[in-house]
Protein backbone atom coordinates (compact mmCIF):
# COMPACT_ATOMS: atom_id res chain seq x y z
CA UNK A 1 0.00 0.00 0.00
CA UNK A 2 1.36 3.56 -0.95
CA UNK A 3 0.93 6.28 1.60
CA UNK A 4 1.38 9.97 1.51
CA UNK A 5 2.16 12.34 3.80
CA UNK A 6 2.55 16.31 4.74
CA UNK A 7 5.65 17.00 6.67
CA UNK A 8 6.77 20.49 7.93
CA UNK A 9 10.17 21.08 9.70
CA UNK A 10 11.79 23.92 10.60
CA UNK A 11 15.18 23.59 8.32
CA UNK A 12 17.82 25.24 10.43
CA UNK A 13 20.44 23.61 11.73
CA UNK A 14 19.69 21.07 9.42
CA UNK A 15 21.59 19.64 6.00
CA UNK A 16 18.40 19.42 3.93
CA UNK A 17 15.90 17.20 2.79
CA UNK A 18 18.08 14.66 0.93
CA UNK A 19 19.79 11.85 2.93
CA UNK A 20 23.13 12.34 4.01
CA UNK A 21 26.80 9.97 5.35
CA UNK A 22 25.87 11.35 8.69
CA UNK A 23 22.16 10.16 8.62
CA UNK A 24 20.89 14.12 9.84
CA UNK A 25 18.95 15.08 7.14
CA UNK A 26 15.08 15.32 7.30
CA UNK A 27 15.20 12.50 4.81
CA UNK A 28 17.07 9.98 7.07
CA UNK A 29 15.12 11.47 10.36
CA UNK A 30 11.92 10.70 8.83
CA UNK A 31 12.95 6.97 7.12
CA UNK A 32 14.00 6.13 10.38
CA UNK A 33 10.73 7.04 12.06
CA UNK A 34 8.86 5.02 9.88
CA UNK A 35 11.21 1.96 9.55
CA UNK A 36 10.51 1.68 12.99
CA UNK A 37 7.06 1.83 13.00
CA UNK A 38 6.15 -0.16 10.01
CA UNK A 39 8.47 -3.08 10.72
CA UNK A 40 10.65 -2.51 7.94
CA UNK A 41 12.45 -0.76 5.88
CA UNK A 42 11.02 2.31 4.45
CA UNK A 43 12.27 4.87 1.90
CA UNK A 44 10.77 8.16 1.01
CA UNK A 45 10.04 10.34 -2.15
CA UNK A 46 9.55 13.83 -1.54
CA UNK A 47 7.58 16.45 -3.99
CA UNK A 48 11.24 18.91 -3.99
CA UNK A 49 13.98 18.57 -1.99
CA UNK A 50 15.16 21.68 0.31
CA UNK A 51 18.60 22.95 0.84
CA UNK A 52 20.56 23.00 4.14
CA UNK A 53 18.73 25.80 6.40
CA UNK A 54 15.64 25.80 4.49
CA UNK A 55 11.90 25.13 5.84
CA UNK A 56 8.70 23.39 4.91
CA UNK A 57 5.02 24.08 5.23
CA UNK A 58 4.01 21.42 2.95
CA UNK A 59 6.56 19.27 1.85
CA UNK A 60 4.83 15.97 0.74
CA UNK A 61 6.20 12.16 0.51
CA UNK A 62 5.17 9.27 -0.16
CA UNK A 63 6.35 5.92 0.66
CA UNK A 64 4.99 1.96 0.35
CA UNK A 65 4.68 -0.24 3.30
CA UNK A 66 3.30 -4.13 4.24
CA UNK A 67 2.62 -2.74 7.31
CA UNK A 68 -1.14 -2.35 8.72
CA UNK A 69 -2.03 0.65 10.56
CA UNK A 70 -4.59 3.30 11.36
CA UNK A 71 -3.74 6.87 9.03
CA UNK A 72 -3.25 8.47 12.84
CA UNK A 73 -0.56 5.87 13.71
CA UNK A 74 1.37 7.02 10.55
CA UNK A 75 1.12 10.97 12.27
CA UNK A 76 1.01 10.12 15.67
CA UNK A 77 3.51 7.15 15.79
CA UNK A 78 6.14 9.08 13.25
CA UNK A 79 6.11 12.33 15.31
CA UNK A 80 6.96 10.37 18.25
CA UNK A 81 10.03 9.13 16.89
CA UNK A 82 11.31 12.61 15.49
CA UNK A 83 12.73 15.67 16.74
CA UNK A 84 10.43 18.64 17.55
CA UNK A 85 11.26 20.49 14.59
CA UNK A 86 10.26 17.61 11.99
CA UNK A 87 6.43 16.87 12.10
CA UNK A 88 3.93 14.97 9.78
CA UNK A 89 1.11 17.05 9.56
CA UNK A 90 -1.45 14.81 7.53
CA UNK A 91 -1.38 10.75 6.21
CA UNK A 92 -3.57 9.70 3.51
CA UNK A 93 -3.42 6.41 1.22
CA UNK A 94 -2.99 6.90 -2.40
CA UNK A 95 -2.96 4.97 -5.29
CA UNK A 96 -0.09 2.93 -6.45
CA UNK A 97 -0.07 5.26 -9.54
CA UNK A 98 0.93 8.51 -7.47
CA UNK A 99 4.19 9.89 -6.82
CA UNK A 100 5.29 12.47 -4.93
CA UNK A 101 7.21 14.44 -7.17
CA UNK A 102 6.32 12.89 -10.78
CA UNK A 103 2.32 13.44 -9.94
CA UNK A 104 3.11 17.43 -9.19
CA UNK A 105 1.79 19.44 -11.29
CA UNK A 106 3.25 22.42 -9.58
CA UNK A 107 4.93 23.42 -6.70
CA UNK A 108 5.21 27.12 -4.31
CA UNK A 109 7.38 28.98 -2.11
CA UNK A 110 7.40 31.42 0.00
CA UNK A 111 9.97 33.80 0.80
CA UNK A 112 10.18 35.81 3.76
CA UNK A 113 12.02 38.88 3.97
CA UNK A 114 12.49 40.95 7.35
CA UNK A 115 13.17 44.69 6.96
CA UNK A 116 14.50 46.35 9.96
CA UNK A 117 17.34 48.82 10.70
CA UNK A 118 18.87 45.63 12.79
CA UNK A 119 17.99 42.28 12.83
CA UNK A 120 15.47 40.03 15.33
CA UNK A 121 17.01 37.35 16.64
CA UNK A 122 13.53 35.13 17.24
CA UNK A 123 14.00 35.80 13.05
CA UNK A 124 17.33 35.20 12.78
CA UNK A 125 16.98 31.34 11.01
CA UNK A 126 12.99 32.17 10.09
CA UNK A 127 13.34 34.79 7.24
CA UNK A 128 16.01 36.61 5.36
CA UNK A 129 17.09 40.65 6.55
CA UNK A 130 16.87 43.80 4.67
CA UNK A 131 18.45 46.99 7.19
CA UNK A 132 18.09 49.58 4.05
CA UNK A 133 14.28 50.63 3.72
CA UNK A 134 12.70 48.68 0.81
CA UNK A 135 9.91 49.90 -1.98
CA UNK A 136 7.63 47.20 -3.27
CA UNK A 137 5.95 48.64 -5.94
CA UNK A 138 9.37 48.67 -7.83
CA UNK A 139 9.66 45.28 -6.90
CA UNK A 140 6.10 44.33 -7.98
CA UNK A 141 7.35 45.73 -11.39
CA UNK A 142 10.32 44.00 -11.69
CA UNK A 143 8.29 40.14 -10.55
CA UNK A 144 5.82 40.51 -13.20
CA UNK A 145 8.56 40.15 -15.96
CA UNK A 146 9.15 36.85 -14.14
CA UNK A 147 5.55 34.98 -15.22
CA UNK A 148 5.62 32.37 -18.02
CA UNK A 149 8.00 30.57 -19.39
CA UNK A 150 11.48 31.61 -20.00
CA UNK A 151 15.22 30.48 -19.78
CA UNK A 152 16.14 30.93 -15.92
CA UNK A 153 19.84 30.57 -16.32
CA UNK A 154 20.38 33.93 -15.02
CA UNK A 155 19.19 32.77 -10.80
CA UNK A 156 20.31 29.04 -11.13
CA UNK A 157 23.36 27.91 -9.14
CA UNK A 158 26.52 26.55 -10.93
CA UNK A 159 25.61 23.38 -8.90
CA UNK A 160 22.26 22.54 -10.20
CA UNK A 161 21.78 19.53 -12.13
CA UNK A 162 18.68 19.75 -13.80
CA UNK A 163 18.64 19.11 -17.82
CA UNK A 164 17.11 22.29 -18.84
CA UNK A 165 17.02 25.93 -17.22
CA UNK A 166 13.78 26.26 -18.58
CA UNK A 167 10.42 26.51 -16.32
CA UNK A 168 7.18 28.37 -16.46
CA UNK A 169 6.51 30.61 -13.61
CA UNK A 170 2.36 30.58 -13.25
CA UNK A 171 1.87 32.96 -10.36
CA UNK A 172 3.88 35.55 -8.46
CA UNK A 173 3.18 38.04 -5.44
CA UNK A 174 4.89 40.09 -3.11
CA UNK A 175 3.01 41.40 -0.01
CA UNK A 176 3.91 44.05 2.75
CA UNK A 177 2.64 43.33 6.44
CA UNK A 178 4.23 45.11 8.65
CA UNK A 179 7.89 44.46 9.19
CA UNK A 180 8.02 41.81 6.65
CA UNK A 181 7.84 41.75 2.62
CA UNK A 182 6.56 37.90 1.90
CA UNK A 183 7.06 36.92 -1.92
CA UNK A 184 4.51 33.66 -2.76
CA UNK A 185 5.88 31.88 -6.47
CA UNK A 186 4.49 29.32 -8.05
CA UNK A 187 5.70 27.59 -11.11
CA UNK A 188 5.79 24.12 -12.67
CA UNK A 189 9.48 23.31 -11.01
CA UNK A 190 12.05 25.18 -10.19
CA UNK A 191 15.99 25.10 -10.59
CA UNK A 192 18.68 24.99 -7.98
CA UNK A 193 18.68 28.32 -5.77
CA UNK A 194 16.15 29.89 -8.56
CA UNK A 195 14.26 31.30 -5.86
CA UNK A 196 16.71 32.85 -3.27
CA UNK A 197 18.44 34.51 -6.39
CA UNK A 198 15.24 36.07 -7.69
CA UNK A 199 14.71 37.34 -4.18
CA UNK A 200 18.38 38.57 -3.92
CA UNK A 201 17.42 40.51 -7.45
CA UNK A 202 14.40 42.25 -6.39
CA UNK A 203 15.48 43.10 -3.43
CA UNK A 204 18.40 44.94 -5.22
CA UNK A 205 15.24 46.87 -6.93
CA UNK A 206 13.61 47.48 -4.05
CA UNK A 207 16.30 49.10 -2.45
CA UNK A 208 16.61 51.07 -5.42
CA UNK A 209 20.16 50.00 -6.49
CA UNK A 210 18.86 48.52 -9.92
CA UNK A 211 15.71 49.67 -12.10
CA UNK A 212 12.27 47.65 -12.43
CA UNK A 213 13.67 46.52 -15.66
CA UNK A 214 16.49 44.33 -14.53
CA UNK A 215 15.22 41.62 -13.79
CA UNK A 216 13.08 41.31 -18.05
CA UNK A 217 17.55 42.44 -18.46
CA UNK A 218 18.48 39.32 -16.93
CA UNK A 219 16.34 36.99 -18.11
CA UNK A 220 17.51 37.50 -21.83
CA UNK A 221 21.17 37.98 -20.52
CA UNK A 222 20.75 34.13 -19.04
CA UNK A 223 24.07 34.74 -17.23
CA UNK A 224 23.80 34.07 -14.01
CA UNK A 225 27.25 36.04 -13.02
CA UNK A 226 25.18 39.14 -13.71
CA UNK A 227 22.58 39.14 -10.98
CA UNK A 228 22.52 40.08 -7.37
CA UNK A 229 24.20 37.16 -5.11
CA UNK A 230 21.58 34.31 -3.57
CA UNK A 231 19.96 35.70 -0.32
CA UNK A 232 19.64 33.79 3.07
CA UNK A 233 18.44 30.12 3.12
CA UNK A 234 16.51 31.32 6.35
CA UNK A 235 13.40 32.80 4.65
CA UNK A 236 12.68 30.32 2.00
CA UNK A 237 9.70 28.04 2.64
CA UNK A 238 8.61 25.26 0.90
CA UNK A 239 4.63 26.27 0.66
CA UNK A 240 2.90 23.69 -1.42
CA UNK A 241 2.93 21.20 -3.72
CA UNK A 242 -0.34 20.81 -6.28
CA UNK A 243 -1.80 17.52 -7.68
CA UNK A 244 -4.66 16.72 -9.50
CA UNK A 245 -7.90 16.41 -7.55
CA UNK A 246 -7.81 13.21 -8.30
CA UNK A 247 -5.40 12.03 -6.10
CA UNK A 248 -6.84 13.17 -2.53
CA UNK A 249 -4.02 14.89 -1.74
CA UNK A 250 -3.98 18.52 0.15
CA UNK A 251 -2.91 21.51 -1.97
CA UNK A 252 -3.79 24.36 0.63
CA UNK A 253 -0.62 27.09 0.47
CA UNK A 254 0.57 27.56 3.67
CA UNK A 255 1.75 31.40 5.73
CA UNK A 256 4.97 31.00 7.46
CA UNK A 257 3.73 33.96 9.90
CA UNK A 258 0.26 31.87 10.66
CA UNK A 259 0.97 28.11 9.38
CA UNK A 260 -1.56 26.21 10.19
CA UNK A 261 -2.09 22.14 8.85
CA UNK A 262 -3.85 22.29 5.66
CA UNK A 263 -7.37 20.18 4.91
CA UNK A 264 -7.85 17.64 2.32
CA UNK A 265 -9.06 19.85 -0.43
CA UNK A 266 -7.98 21.29 -3.37
CA UNK A 267 -6.80 24.78 -4.38
CA UNK A 268 -4.17 26.98 -5.32
CA UNK A 269 -5.58 30.19 -4.14
CA UNK A 270 -2.68 32.87 -3.39
CA UNK A 271 -3.33 35.86 -0.81
CA UNK A 272 -1.67 38.73 -0.96
CA UNK A 273 -1.85 42.50 -1.90
CA UNK A 274 -0.47 42.04 -5.29
CA UNK A 275 -0.44 38.66 -7.11
CA UNK A 276 -0.25 38.18 -11.06
CA UNK A 277 -1.21 34.58 -12.72
CA UNK A 278 0.00 33.05 -16.28
CA UNK A 279 -3.28 33.69 -18.61
CA UNK A 280 -2.98 30.19 -21.19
Amino acid sequence: MRIALGIAYDGSGYPGWQTQPGGQAIQDLLEASLTALAGHTVATVCAGRTDAGVHALAQVVHFDTTANRPLNAWVRGTNARLPDRVTVQWAVPVSDDFHARFSARSRTYRYLIYCAAVPHPLWRTRAGWAFRPIAIGPMREAAASLLGEHDFSAFRSSQCQAASPVRCVESIGLDQRGDFIELTITANAFLHHMVRNIVGSLVEVGIGRKPATWLAELLLARRRELAAPTYSAAGLYFASVGYEALHGVPTAILDPLSPSPPQPSVGTDLDGEWTIKRED
